[in-house]
């Protein structure tokens, strides 16, 4: 079964006011498979994935190994000073991510919203903002799976985010 599929019957029963993606086809395409009637859904620039500037569309694999190692640095060092080539530092993809998610939750308060996202930028911005750091390292969210990430008006939880398995 496609994972949006997938997440759409997950998230059947929940009460959604609203549905947020990333502007990239895929995330858009599901966003609408997990809209029901009369949900709006909208996508937004600054949910998009971190950002590998000239490098974007490659499939070098000494690109994927250097995009494997920023993120590392990100996650498990802190280091968010580093970046593929001249893409985004962590530092400007926790920074454009967290704008966004404060915008839309201060458009949705006391709501459910989904958002449709991309792994590194989503795992990178809220581990630090549910105060989990390198734990996450070795648990990356899964694709198109719901997990519940909550703001209190104060600070975010993320409760549901995936474990390790000993």
């Amino acid at each position: 079964m496609d994972p949006g599929l997938a997440a759409a019957r997950t998230l059947a029963t929940e009460s959604i006011a609203h549905i947020y993606s990333s502007t990239a086809l895929r995330a858009r395409q599901t966003a609408q498979l997990l809209a029901a009637p009369g949900i709006p859904v909208s996508a937004l620039p600054a949910l998009a994935e971190m950002g590998i500037g000239e490098q974007e569309g490659t499939n070098d694999p000494a690109v994927r190994a250097r995009t494997a190692e920023v993120l590392h640095a990100w996650i498990v060092h802190q280091d968010l000073a580093q970046r593929v080539a001249d893409g985004e530092t962590g530092h400007q993809v926790v920074t454009r991510m967290t704008t966004a998610l404060q915008r839309i939750t201060a458009a949705h308060p006391d709501e459910t919203v989904a958002l449709v996202g991309h792994v590194a930028s989503l795992t990178i911005t809220l581990s630090r903002l549910c105060g989990l750091g390198a734990e996450v390292w070795g648990t990356p969210l899964p694709h198109a799976h719901p997990f519940l990430t909550e703001w209190d008006g104060t600070t975010w939880q993320c409760p549901t985010w995936p474990r390790p398995t000993v």
